[in-house]
Formats: C-alpha cells, structure tokens, sequence
C-alpha cells in the first residue's frame, strides 16, 4: 500500500510563508482525493484543504486565499503551499490519501507560527 512522507515544516513567522510537501511511495494516480489535515494542542483534527484526481480543490474558511494545494501525479507529490501564516495555523499537518475502501495517513510534519 502506498506511503506517505511530509516534509517542509518548521518555524516561521507570522505573515511568512512555507510549502509543505506529501511524497507517496508509489502512484498517486489512482487515489481520489489527497487531503491536507492538521491538529493543534488539545484540538481535534481538521481538514484544512483536498484536491481530487481532476485537479478540483476544497479549503476550508480559515485557510481560503492564504493556502493552495496542488498535486503533481508525475512525482507523485501533493503540495500544500502556505502564506500569510498566522499563529493560529501552528499544528502538525498530514497528508491523507483517500479511495473508496482505503485510505493512509502519513507521520506529519509540525509547522509553529511565532515571533
């Protein structure tokens, strides 16, 4: 079954920006949507944006012109670039593929916005 590996967190300031990236083990072609979740300290997890095999993209409120997610089927990567961060956007993020009767997590990669 397909893997998945974030990468591209760190710190960073409020205002900055980063991109996050999901390399999968194997093609992602087949998979019909790739999300981005995160979860904050003592929060559940949300899904903050998802991109299907058409290209078509989801986001929620409080990322809605801020974040873009993107997938690149040649590399068999799904992005999530970031700007404008804010504090409130520190969590850990992670990748998420999904189909019909399977679905995979990968580890995360923590993002901390601050001064």
């Amino acid at each position: 079954q397909v893997q998945l590996v974030e990468s591209g967190g760190g710190l960073v300031q409020p205002g900055g920006s980063l991109r996050l990236s999901c390399a999968a083990s194997e093609s992602i072609f087949s998979i019909n949507v790739m999300h981005w979740y995160r979860q904050a300290p003592g929060k559940g997890r949300e899904l903050v944006a998802a991109i299907n095999s058409d290209g078509n993209t989801n986001y929620a409120d409080s990322v809605k012109g801020r974040f873009t997610i993107s997938r690149d089927n040649a590399k068999n990567t799904v992005y999530l670039q970031m700007n404008s961060l804010k504090p409130e956007d520190t969590a850990v993020y992670y990748c998420n593929a999904y189909r019909p009767g399977f679905t995979q997590w990968g580890q995360g990669t923590q993002v901390t916005v601050s001064s």
